[in-house]
């Protein structure tokens, strides 16, 4: 079982591509946390901006928002959840060299900050996308179909 969780990320057409992504990779629920647009707008009214990128997988999707980020990944590692950041750090490993086991927490972060660290603290895993350009990092919504299609191609 894999689960995402964005963190504070800023751009709803990223977030409707994530939802788009997570849906073609069986990702059973998306967790939009602190900053990061919801489907539903503050009135409770879908998004028409994060519907017209997500294509209905905002639909497709279980999705819930929680204020606090923390507050999921505790609730999640009780529960036995496999918590991976997709983030450089001095601590992460390559991308292709990690191996997941059983149910899976992807944490995605910011488009600016990545994913705080608080949440790279609590990590299980830093799995690092390598640059191979001049570019320092590729967009979130990029980074979650790497993650999603290269590392999870073995979790059932």
């Amino acid at each position: 079982m894999i689960y995402l969780l964005l963190d504070n990320i800023r751009s709803v057409h990223n977030v409707g591509s994530i939802f788009r992504t997570a849906e073609a990779a069986g990702v059973a629920k998306i967790y939009c946390c602190g900053t990061t647009p919801s489907p539903l707008d503050r009135f409770g009214r879908k998004r028409k901006d994060l519907a017209k990128v997500s294509l209905g997988a905002e639909d497709m999707v279980a999705w819930e928002y929680s204020e606090d980020p923390m507050v999921v990944v505790k609730k999640l590692k009780k529960q036995g959840f496999q918590i991976v950041s997709i983030e450089q750090a001095s601590n992460s490993s390559d991308y292709h060299e990690v191996r997941l086991k059983g149910k899976v927490l992807f944490i995605l972060g910011n488009e600016v900050g990545g994913v705080s660290k608080d949440l790279l603290n609590v990590s299980d895993v830093i799995a690092e996308i390598p640059m191979k350009g001049k570019k320092e990092s590729l967009n979130v919504s990029v980074a979650a179909g790497i993650a999603l299609f290269r590392i999870c191609e073995d979790v059932v």
